[in-house]
């Protein structure tokens, strides 16, 4: 935080005398260092807190927390509609509807997986299933039920015949929704029993929904993705209720509106569980803003179809999945594995060979497919920072921590048994853990494997003979543990290490920490000039928040946590 500018003194000030001025002056400084002090207590505590949250939530998988907070959701409508609280739908409907929708799903996608030689995920079933339950109207009549049937068979079909290189172009709860929505408007169809009616979006169920949705947000780190399509949502719905009350002659008023807006609208649902699902964003942050402001416009005023139907909220969200397409269409290639070597005793390093044109910045990530068998609750896919740099390719390498020897992930034991020549699907690469332009000072630190995108940033900026001021805090249990440091010592960027022990034969500009474990004191003895820094980290959530006191002073600062699968 920067110190206010210059300002002239009020002409009653300044005559007084020049020492009691001074006395003001200062006082005025001292009481402002403290309200400063005070403000930057507060917003480091959250930071610190925030990571903490992360680091829980992380040891979650993706889909297990979704379906988790589904679930509750859907027990906190089941009790609420047992208590008359909410009236439609019934107890009764709920149950038989979430039975045809998971039965239905389960089995289209369980014969759709073998057709195909995939993996059944059973989390992937259920997730699509509660979503449907949530966005349709649920029923007893046999019209009803097959009303779901269909919106549930073309959900999970969606997922196998309208993708690109395992990505999902097409959210697959909103798909089957919007196909039988738009049947249904149909004279010829009016016998399905269905259609989208987004009775999750009552004010009993708001609170719930808002805060099993930020959990989820949190753990994705699509807050602020899901910020804007709120923003946007609410705002253009507002416009919206004041432009057909004067219509209509009726009065406005706008908090009416905006509860209106918030409480008894889908958007928290559909933000939260869909707007944010990472298969249909595109791969950097300012592209998954343009896809949240295009949702957020559709679905805050509804477009009317040759007076057929109108562009609902499920509707809005597959225009909002096509323009995310477009965005990363070229992001989803074929890698061929070629060597795989220890970079550490704990660490492995994989080089593949790209098939096709591969585009990624410095400091982005890929999600790396491997199919195998009976996968646990983590799925077949992880994440991946890029080793390598642009320039390297088409070359490109990861690493990545062995992990738990005793007790290891299906897909660990997967990728581990991968041989030389096997090819793997890249379903594409993401992320905003970039340098900045221009030419202010880094500040880089990682722990462990977390050095990975350093790694490629600071070899791409060697490659293009770009010279910048960068400090590498280094941060491993044991030096043999720090991965990469022929690579890190020829860049010749200075570079602190913090290890338990010293390490052997470090490059003239590394020193070592002496053994002290890093925290907030340590590192801003390390890096003295931290404040005129931009700071990147990449590691556990937990040093994160343990080093946020620190990093608040910053001029600023971008995390790359890894919350585990």
């Amino acid at each position: 935080m920067g110190a206010d500018g210059d300002r002239r003194p009020d002409p009653a000030i300044a005559r007084v005398s020049g020492r009691g001025l001074r006395r003001r002056e200062r006082a005025r400084r001292t009481s402002r260092r403290s309200e400063l002090g005070k403000s930057g207590t507060v917003i480091t505590s959250l930071a610190a807190a925030r990571q903490r949250v992360l680091a829980v939530l992380g040891s979650l998988s993706m889909y297990r927390l979704v379906l988790f907070a589904l679930a509750a959701l859907a027990a906190i409508a089941l009790v609420l509609s047992l208590l008359g609280v909410i009236v439609s739908p019934t107890p009764l409907e709920l149950v038989a509807s979430f039975l045809v929708l998971a039965v239905v799903i389960s089995v289209v996608d369980a014969a759709a997986q073998r057709i195909l030689r995939l993996p059944w995920r059973i989390e992937s079933s259920l997730v699509t299933a509660l979503i449907l339950l949530f966005v349709l109207r649920p029923g007893l009549e046999p019209a009803s039920l097959v009303g779901l049937a269909l919106a549930g068979a073309l959900a999970s079909l969606s997922k196998y015949l309208i993708a690109w290189r395992g990505r999902h172009i097409l959210n697959p709860a909103a798909f089957g929704a919007a196909v039988v929505s738009i049947l249904g408007a149909f004279g010829a169809f009016e016998w399905l029993g269905t259609s989208s009616s987004w009775w999750i979006g009552t004010p009993s169920m708001a609170i719930p929904v808002a805060v099993l949705g930020l959990a989820v947000l949190w753990r994705t780190e699509k807050v602020r993705v899901v910020l804007v399509f709120l923003v946007v949502a609410v705002a253009v719905s507002i416009v919206r209720q004041a432009v057909q009350a004067q219509q209509f002659d009726i009065a406005f008023d706008f908090v009416t509106a905006l509860q209106f807006a918030v409480l008894q609208s889908p958007f928290l649902f559909l933000g939260a569980f869909m707007v944010s699902e990472p298969l249909t964003l595109p791969p950097r942050r300012r592209q998954q803003f343009v896809v949240a402001a295009v949702v957020g416009l559709l679905a805050g005023w509804p477009l009317s179809v040759a007076g057929l139907f109108t562009l609902g909220q499920e509707r809005a969200l597959l225009i909002g999945n096509l323009v995310a397409f477009a965005f990363a269409l070229r992001g989803s290639v074929r890698l061929v594995l070629e060597r795989r070597e220890f970079v550490t005793p704990t660490a492995q390093e994989l080089t593949f060979r790209a098939k096709g044109k591969v585009k990624f910045l410095p400091g982005q990530y890929l999600e790396l497919d491997v199919p195998h068998h009976r996968p646990d609750a983590r799925g077949t896919r992880r994440e991946f920072s890029i080793v390598s740099a642009p320039a390297d390719l088409p070359t490109l390498r990861i690493a990545y921590k062995n992990g738990d020897q005793k007790h290891p992930s299906s897909y660990k034991r997967a990728l581990a048994e991968a041989a030389p020549g096997t090819t793997l699907a890249v379903t594409g690469t993401w992320g905003d853990f970039i340098l900045p332009r221009g030419d202010a000072p880094i500040l880089m630190v990682a722990a462990g494997i977390g050095v990975t995108p350093f790694v490629s940033q600071l070899r791409q900026l060697q490659a293009t003979g770009q010279h910048r001021d960068v400090v590498l805090v280094y941060v491993a249990s044991e030096s043999g543990e720090l991965a990469f440091r022929d690579e890190l010592a020829a860049t010749g960027v200075r570079t602190v290490v913090f290890t338990r022990d010293e390490p052997s034969d470090l490059p003239a500009h590394w020193t070592w920490g002496q053994g002290a474990r890093l925290d907030a004191d340590t590192l801003e003895r390390a890096v003295e000039d931290i404040g005129t820094r931009h700071a990147f980290i990449s590691g556990p959530p937990r040093l994160i928040a343990d080093l946020a006191p620190a990093l608040q002073k910053a001029r600023n600062l971008t995390t790359d946590a890894f919350a585990g699968y």
